[in-house]
């Protein structure tokens, strides 16, 4: 008698595929980071490694190869609440702050009585700037505010390396291009559907592309693209993991990937900050 296997619950934010489970995953190493050199005593950070295998296409739409991605993800226990800090506070920094409305007084005029307060038939009134009156103040009003949160370094790297490894381990949730740049002669939109059709993605779904340099022509051919964005590492945010359908990449951006938010970079981290406190001790 077969046992059917529970698949754990899904992490998706949005509508995305992304945070969706899958049963090819390679399962998780977990590690345990703890800051060296240390006075205070802490939680050590719970860290799991997880390897996603990436096919690489050609510009024809043929495969030419396969790659892998290798980055820090949160565990399965605590993903979802290290990638919601992170998105509220992306969000919520987000906000200016500046919607204010003027209280009775501040608002101008009404500072004569408008009219007797006896033998006239209507309300007592002393002043035309009660919030009574079209025109009047505000009362609990908003102000001004500054609604901007913090979120620690480390955890919102954290949260874009689980939200980027969680896509790459999707059944078709991330793919990579070879480098495309110079492939566009001049900008022409109908020429950049025409190779996402040929890469299978369709431009109905919500698309993002990420590589290290955007060429000037393939940036004017998809600009028109609503469904599409083109990110560097420079503007690489979480909102835009998590609101795409499918992930694009180069092997170049993977290289940054890789080298950024994998386990490699983890250690490198580690070793700055022992080195850092060993200088603080001589």
């Amino acid at each position: 008698m077969a046992s059917s296997a529970t698949a754990p619950n899904s992490l998706s934010f949005f509508s995305s595929s992304l945070f969706l489970s899958s049963s090819h995953q390679i399962p998780k190493t977990y590690v345990s980071v703890s800051k060296l050199g240390s006075g205070r005593v802490s939680k050590p950070l719970s860290v799991a490694s997880q390897l996603a295998t990436l096919p690489i296409i050609s510009f024809e739409g043929e495969k030419v190869g396969e790659t892998y991605l290798d980055l820090k993800t949160a565990p399965d226990y605590t993903a979802r609440s290290v990638v919601h800090r992170a998105i509220v506070t992306d969000l919520q920094n987000k906000r200016r702050g500046t919607a204010s409305t003027l209280t009775r007084g501040e608002v101008r005029g009404g500072g004569i009585k408008p009219y007797s307060q006896k033998k006239t038939g209507n309300a007592r009134r002393g002043s035309q700037r009660t919030p009574l009156r079209p025109g009047g103040g505000v009362v609990f009003g908003p102000r001004p505010k500054d609604w901007s949160i913090k979120i620690n370094r480390k955890e919102k790297k954290l949260a874009i390396s689980t939200a980027i490894s969680s896509a790459a381990s999707a059944e078709g949730g991330a793919i990579v291009v070879e480098e495309f740049g110079e492939k566009f002669e001049k900008p022409k939109t109908k020429d950049f559907l025409a190779a996402m059709k040929r890469w299978g993605l369709d431009p109905k779904e919500k698309a993002m592309f990420l590589m290290i340099d955007v060429d000037e022509n393939v940036a004017k051919s998809s600009r028109n693209i609503g469904t599409l964005r083109m990110l560097t590492p420079r503007t690489l945010n979480l909102f835009d993991i998590l609101n795409c359908d499918k992930l694009v990449l180069t092997p170049a951006a993977v290289e940054f990937l890789n080298a950024r938010y994998g386990v490699d970079a983890l250690e490198e981290e580690d070793e700055d900050d022992t080195e850092g406190s060993e200088e603080a001790e001589e």
